[in-house]
């Protein structure tokens, strides 16, 4: 039988990280709400400030996502250490509030609220054990990605190249079913398939030693957290042009609750 060949090409990475900024941002927003039939004006109007509230936390996480962009290779491994950033009011200022001039049922609130940047901890409904069958190799040689999870759940893998490209390894075009069960070892790429991880160095490096990552995201539910991106065999690839697939994805796992997804990496090193 013919066999499949994934390349897992390598080279040094320089990474720039932006430095975080852990201060509080002040965001304006408006709410609205209209009176029901059995509400009371003060509960209309308690709606109307809970919907800005919402309004300017969404904003205001969107803020904190983009004041920690990566530029780097690995943006997409280095990004979603933010992915689950939530954000908490600490203070609220109403500017302006009232009932609509032409519908009178209708409450609004414009107010300034400042809002500090909370790092939810995931793990604490799905956890993953990730780990080479070989962190260590010489070019030509070949590895498997070992996982586990905590609870059934579907398991997508990342190769992250040297030069921004991403590649969906699982699932794929000819392996589509991704779910897992709780408790069970399993190991990509399986025996039967056919397909071998193999690294090797990018054509023209000339160092002696390398090393990247394998990225594996778990969520509890299916997602289709990455629609972008060519199809390349069985692969889905993103080059690194692909930046939009990068905050898509952030994006798509910042709507998760912390605790219906998390991630893990393994680091290989490649040493001619």
């Amino acid at each position: 039988m013919i066999k499949k060949l994934i390349i897992i090409t390598a080279a040094m990475l320089y990474c720039f990280s932006a430095n975080a900024s852990e201060k509080p941002v002040w965001i304006e927003a408006e709410g609205e709400a209209y009176q029901g039939d059995i509400e009371t004006p003060k509960e209309v109007k308690e709606r109307a400030k809970r919907d800005a509230e919402s309004k300017a936390i969404d904003a205001a996480v969107g803020t904190f996502i983009k004041s920690h962009t990566v530029v780097s290779n690995s943006q997409l491994a280095d990004d979603l250490i933010y992915a689950s950033v939530r954000g908490k009011i600490d203070k609220v200022e109403v500017l302006k509030e009232g009932w609509d001039e032409k519908e009178r049922n209708l409450y609004r609130v414009k107010l300034k609220a400042l809002i500090e940047p909370v790092y939810s901890e995931k793990g604490e409904g799905l956890s993953l054990k990730l780990s080479l069958s070989k962190s260590v190799l010489k070019e030509g040689e070949e590895t498997k990605v070992l996982y586990q999870a905590s609870s059934d759940c579907y398991i997508y893998i990342f190769s992250i190249a040297a030069d921004g490209s991403v590649t969906l390894l699982f699932p794929n075009s000819m392996n589509k079913d991704n779910g897992v069960k709780a408790g069970k070892a399993y190991e990509f790429p399986q025996a039967e398939s056919g397909i071998n991880l193999q690294a090797q160095f990018l054509p023209g490096f000339t160092g002696n030693k390398a090393e990247e990552k394998i990225k594996v995201i778990a969520t509890k539910q299916k997602e289709d957290i990455i629609p972008l991106g060519f199809q390349e065999g069985m692969f889905k690839v993103y080059n690194a042009k692909s930046t939009g697939m990068i905050s898509d994805l952030v994006k798509r796992l910042n709507q998760l609750a912390p605790t219906d997804w998390t991630e893990a990496t393994a680091v290989y090193v490649l040493k001619r």
